[in-house]
Order: C-alpha cells, then structure tokens, then sequence
C-alpha cells in the first residue's frame, strides 16, 4: 500500500511516498481503508521535533497522522458494534508504536472510534476527531452549563471553533477573540460574539461583556503566554481549560482569584492505553451533534491530496489556515 514516510524528523524532514505491507487488524482492532486525514499541530510538532525532543514520536521509518475517516475493510477478534462497510471516524494512530493515517490502510484500536456523522464528507469527518475530543473534555471538565459567560480564545482554530459552538449547544453565552471581518462572520455564524484581540485589552472587554465580573470559563486554545489574559479574564472562582500550557508562569493571579485551571491532554487514552472507550463515547456524542444540526467542522479552503503531505503540513505551521487543514487519500 502507499504511505506518506518519515525518514528523519527536523525543520527539512520531507514526507516520501513509499510502497509499505498493508497492516491486518489484531484482536480489538479494525482495519480502515483511508480516505481523508486532518492536520493538528501536534503533528507538526512530531515532524519538526522527534523523539529526543517529543518522546511520543514514532520510531523512523515514521507513518503520521492522528486523525482520520475511512471504511472499515476487517474487523479482528472480539470487536463488536463495527462491520465491514461501515463508514467511521476516529484518532487512532501516528505516535508511539501506532501507524497513522498517512497511508491508503490503518489498522485502529475499536474503541478510538465512532460511526460518521450521515452529514459530513469524509474530509469534513476527518477535520473533527483530536480537536473535537478535546473541546468537549475541556467543556466537561469546567462543568460548562446554561446561563454562563464563557470566553474561547481563538474561535476560528482548530479547536477553538468546536468549544464556541459546544458551548453554545450546552446553552452557554459564548464569546470569542478573532481579528479579522471574516473571522467576525464565522463566529457569528456560530451564534457567539467575536471579541478583536488586536484592538480591545482584556480589561475592556471584561468590562464591556462582563460588567468587570469575568468569564465564568474560559477556554484557552492559544495557550502559552496567552493564559495570563486568560487568568485576568476570569471570574471569582472561575474555570480556565488549556490545551496549550507548555511554559512557565506564575500562578499568582489565579491564586488571587481562586481559579480552578484544567489541562486538556487528549493524547492520554492512545498513549498509555487509558480509558480508550471514552473517546468512542465522546466521538459518538460529536457524531450525533453533528447530525441533529449543532456542530459543524472548519474547514481551510485549500485541499491537498496525500502526496502533498508536506504542503498540508506547511500550510498548518504558516498561521495562514482558517480551519482545519485535511488531505485526501
């Protein structure tokens, strides 16, 4: 079968389009003819960074790639709830010991995924998985509700746009920072007020959004610095969900303010084995939204095709991306 290799990781590692064996599904696992794979940042930092810098890397030869939709082709030992035929979605693969996606066939742990949403294509299905997971854990985990002010920064990322319209259908009031008269459309769209982070301080808009009382959550997928506008954002005992916190930083004003902060690390159940099945489950509930009307992936406009892998890549790491980046297979 075709694969999109890594012989080496670093900042001029190219992909190389190799002939590999087809992978067979083990006891538990599902064998998945590929059609589309999505780019999250994680794995662009696989491919710069590598195994003495990101220990999650892949051994080299490396095959990337988390996400991903496709048609299940076999089923192994014990796997139930999937048949050959059935269209699914899922992040089952492209660290560690596991295969990803880069590839015409992969082989998935059964419980990494879920059947696809009847309204989206497979492009639209594998723009959904890594990001959509962890939006909805880190709603869970801030225990979002009707009635609360929760801020997103960055509505129209990766996975900034999934917790603005999560957090909408859990009936919270939704406020996120963009920069640009598009960004404004998309989030309006989505039903939630876009805040311009370029031009209006945190103080402003605590005061203009909150009364000067803070967000009952924010969530905070730009991360790094940027969780100290977080922190000044909040209420009293408020929620700060991160899936960015690699860094330093002083805690003194979420000390002050009694916040609670949660970490988000989605990468947890694929790596150590843990709670696999909650990503299923989690996945089958992104499944339904998707169908009932109140989730809707982003897309990035430009398409590639699998042998343009490191153009797809690029164009995730150049910040020029309005959505998520897929490539088809």
């Amino acid at each position: 079968m075709r694969a999109m290799v890594l012989n080496e990781y670093g900042d001029n590692a190219t992909f190389q389009l190799t002939d590999v064996s087809q992978p067979e599904a083990g006891a538990g696992q599902v064998l998945v003819r590929v059609a589309a794979s999505s780019v999250n940042t994680v794995d662009t930092m696989i491919r710069q960074l590598g195994q003495e810098n990101l220990p999650l890397s892949p051994d080299l030869p490396a095959v990337l790639g988390m996400d991903f939709a496709g048609t299940v082709e076999a089923t192994g030992e014990g796997v139930t709830g999937f048949a050959p035929g059935d269209e699914v979605f899922g992040c089952a693969g492209g660290l560690a010991h596991l295969q990803g996606a880069l590839a015409d066939y992969m082989v998935a742990d059964s419980r990494l995924i879920a059947h696809k949403p009847k309204r989206l294509s497979m492009r639209e299905a594998a723009a959904l998985p890594l990001v959509g997971i962890t939006a909805y854990e880190g709603l869970q985990r801030a225990q979002v509700k009707a009635g609360q002010k929760v801020l997103v920064h960055g509505g129209v990322g990766g996975v900034g746009h999934v917790a603005v319209q999560l957090a909408k259908q859990l009936g919270a009031d939704v406020y996120t920072t963009v920069s640009t008269d598009d960004q404004f459309a998309i989030v309006a769209g989505y039903g939630a007020t876009g805040i311009n982070y370029l031009t209006e301080s945190v103080a402003d808009y605590v005061a203009k959004h909150t009364d000067g009382a803070g967000f009952d959550v924010v969530f905070d997928s730009v991360g790094g610095e940027n969780m100290t506008n977080s922190f000044e954002a909040a209420a009293l005992n408020g929620h700060v969900t991160t899936t960015v916190s690699l860094l330093e930083l002083d805690l003194t004003p979420a000390h002050f303010k009694g916040l609670s902060i949660h970490v988000v690390f989605m990468l947890i159940p694929m790596l150590h084995d843990h709670k696999r099945e909650v990503h299923g489950e989690i996945l089958a509930a992104l499944s339904a939204a998707v169908d009932a009307g109140s989730l809707t992936p982003l897309l990035d406009e430009t398409q590639f095709a699998l042998a343009d892998v490191g153009q797809a890549y690029d164009r995730l790491t150049s910040g020029e991306a309005v959505g998520k980046v897929v490539i088809g297979v």
